[in-house]
């Protein structure tokens, strides 16, 4: 059997702007490695989900992974907390957060992101001072800053179970059911949590949305205070004085091993906190890599290193590279073509410089669309490109969303993926 090689890259779909020709980022940037591969292989469309949804993360992955995400998924914010190391039991409540910023109301958000150059010293700096000063009246609770102006939190009800069926603070984002989905529209203001339809006469609901709102309140005040906002305000730069709260979550997925279902030996390496727990719970092993110097032409051949030396010990490896994402978000579609570029340059091109093609599937695909004219994900299909192996060119011209939209493969939901995979390496 061949081995496989799976790369996501994060927010790679968009749509096409009038500013790039009426070509997406993708589409403008210069990437003759992954047009070659898609060139000698078959490429398609991938709904990750399921039409009509615009995912986040953590649900593509899942099912990008091949397991139903309406069956197992419990929630962003178990995945987070677990993934960094805090308890999440059963009854518990569990959040992925933000840092952001507020005006003087406490209300109205001046940036959710706390202008992206939050560092990791300020936000375990704040991290402290909320586990220290901050309590709640009926509960305890764990908050850790993880990368950047993100963080996790646990609260954990003293008297009275808690449960996760409640509405988010953070108003970027809604909640079908237990899936977060991103809003294309919303009102800049901070949330108000509340059960959920169908939880309203819920107890534990009820509990954990007015915890988790005191949360809101009294983090925010600690916050306001701190010195570590007042020295980033008087250098002009945004007070990370708010935390945002989404996802929540009462117990930890119980996933069967990826193992036990495809008769795999899978190794992954993952830059963000909600892709790393997803692996652990699947029983992927954790692909060691150095930190992020922050130099794309230095961090990329070295991941591609490591991605080729791995390719030995494991049947086949998942690889997530968050680039392209961050800066769709910000609606700056420049950044976005360069970062794509850069993948291209000095990853693929390290990687099939040393990689046996001949004996290895290579799949290239995104975890959902993010799309630059609306800063948000949508519901738009991704690309996807198989190559290596022996799998046969099907006409490809190269890899793009125009491109994939002709190929072979024609479109697939993001967990056939693996089976097609799976199939192709046993030719």
């Amino acid at each position: 059997m061949k081995k496989i090689l799976y790369i996501v890259l994060d927010g790679l779909g968009d749509l096409p702007l009038k500013e790039l020709g009426n070509k997406t980022p993708l589409e403008a940037a210069f990437t003759p490695n992954m047009d070659r591969l898609a060139q000698k292989g078959r490429t398609g469309v991938v709904y990750p989900v399921a039409k009509g949804i615009a995912p986040e993360s953590d649900i593509a992955v899942i099912s990008l992974l091949g397991y139903d995400a309406h069956k197992y998924y419990t929630g962003r914010g178990p995945l987070e907390s677990f993934a960094e190391g805090l308890t999440v039991n059963d009854a518990d409540v569990a959040f992925r957060v933000n840092f952001a910023t507020v005006a003087e109301d406490g209300k109205t958000i001046k940036d959710r992101r706390v202008g992206r150059n939050l560092t990791t010293d300020e936000a375990t700096a704040l991290s402290k001072e909320i586990n220290s000063k901050v309590t709640l009246s009926n509960a305890t609770f764990d908050f850790k800053n993880t990368i950047g102006h993100r963080g996790v939190l646990v609260i954990r009800g003293m008297h009275s179970k808690l449960s996760g069926w409640i509405t988010n603070t953070d108003p970027a984002y809604d909640r079908e059911g237990v899936f977060g989905v991103a809003k294309e529209k919303f009102d800049n203001l901070v949330s108000v949590s509340v059960p959920m339809p169908g939880y309203e006469n819920s107890k534990e609901a009820k509990e954990a949305a007015s915890l988790l709102n005191e949360f809101t309140q009294k983090s925010h005040k600690i916050l306001n205070e701190s010195l570590v906002n007042k020295k980033r305000v008087s250098e002009g730069k945004l007070a990370g004085n708010i935390i945002l709260s989404r996802d929540a979550g009462d117990h930890l997925p119980k996933f069967p091993s990826i193992d036990n279902i495809f008769n795999l030996n899978f190794g992954s390496f993952v830059q963000m906190p909600v892709e790393k727990g997803i692996a652990l719970l699947t029983g992927m092993e954790i692909i060691k890599v150095p930190d992020s110097t922050g130099h794309l032409d230095v961090d990329y051949p070295v991941w591609a290193k490591v991605a080729l030396e791995s390719l030995k010990k494991y049947d086949g490896i998942y690889v997530h590279i968050k680039g392209p994402d961050e800066p769709a978000h910000d609606g700056d579609f420049l950044k976005k073509k360069d970062i794509i570029e850069a993948i291209d340059k000095y990853f693929f091109s390290n990687l099939l410089a040393k990689l046996d093609i001949n004996n290895t599937v290579v799949a290239v695909t995104a975890d959902h669309s993010t799309v630059c004219a609306i800063k948000a994900h949508s519901a738009d299909p991704v690309p996807l490109l198989v190559s290596g192996g022996n799998v046969g060119p099907d006409g490809s011209l190269g890899f793009s969303e125009k491109a994939a939209k002709l190929g072979s493969i024609g479109e697939i939901f993001g967990r056939d993926i693996m089976p097609l995979l799976i199939r192709l390496a046993k030719e």
